[in-house]
């Protein structure tokens, strides 16, 4: 296998559940916890801005409502990410993924870019992720942001755009073909719901010269689980829990 260059711990979507999901604020917590490299969620607005968010409509996570793909970002940029979270963080907006790496960037942190596609534009959301995190991560000695996604389409738009940034494969199932599809991505990562490692499926992984890696892991028992099966990355909501030094 390649050489890995990120960390074991990766925080989710910022701090888990200590702040407002994939804002600026929940991402500045997680590194008060000593997080060095963070996960977050990523789509595209109707005039083509990157941004973060993780469900396709905005009513969970924001004072918005509707498919969040649907509204141009001069539109997102202006609602509250955080009221729904706790009075602390209300007022929070939506940061642009142009924020978030460009705060990475200034603080040395690595990135693990999901691209969550709203559906008819998967293909596009992954090249146009792709193109932006390598044009302003470009010189930097920083290990480069990790693109991953459920959807091969987007997986593809991402290698066609810039095929020098790893891709990682999500998966919560082990469907049939799985680990063709991500060689034929290729693919430096297969990242699986904890549930569906195994000792087998770990060495079949490292065999195709491919990295395991779990997300959201939260328990201290089955992290240590994970870590004896030689599993080399750990997305977890618990950065209150786990020491990312570790």
């Amino acid at each position: 296998m390649s050489p890995w260059p990120y960390p074991r711990w990766i925080a989710h979507r910022g701090a888990g559940k200590l702040a407002p999901e994939n804002t600026l604020a929940a991402f500045r917590l997680g590194a008060e916890y000593g997080f060095r490299m963070f996960e977050c969620d990523a789509k595209l607005s109707a005039d083509g801005v990157p941004f973060l968010l993780h469900d396709s409509t905005l009513e969970r996570t924001s004072n918005g409502q509707g498919v969040a793909g649907e509204l141009p970002w001069s539109e997102l940029a202006q609602l509250d990410a955080g009221g729904w979270h706790s009075r602390r963080h209300a007022g929070e907006p939506l940061p642009s993924l142009e924020a978030l790496i460009r705060f990475c960037l200034a603080n040395g942190y690595a990135l693990d870019i999901e691209i969550k596609p709203t559906p008819g534009v998967e293909r596009r959301t992954g090249e146009v992720i792709a193109q932006l995190a390598a044009r302003l991560w470009a010189g930097s000695a920083i290990a480069p942001p990790f693109l991953t996604s459920f959807s091969p389409e987007s997986l593809e738009g991402a290698r066609s755009a810039q095929p020098e940034l790893p891709r990682g494969l999500l998966l919560d199932t082990l469907q049939e073909g799985w680990l063709d599809t991500a060689r034929r991505l290729d693919c430096a990562a297969i990242v699986c719901n904890y549930a569906l490692w195994d000792a087998a499926t770990v060495a079949q992984v490292h065999a195709a010269g491919m990295r395991a890696l779990s997300y959201t892991v939260n328990d201290g028992w089955l992290a240590e689980r994970l870590i004896a099966l030689g599993t080399d990355g750990i997305v977890t909501d618990r950065v209150d829990r786990f020491s990312p030094a570790a």
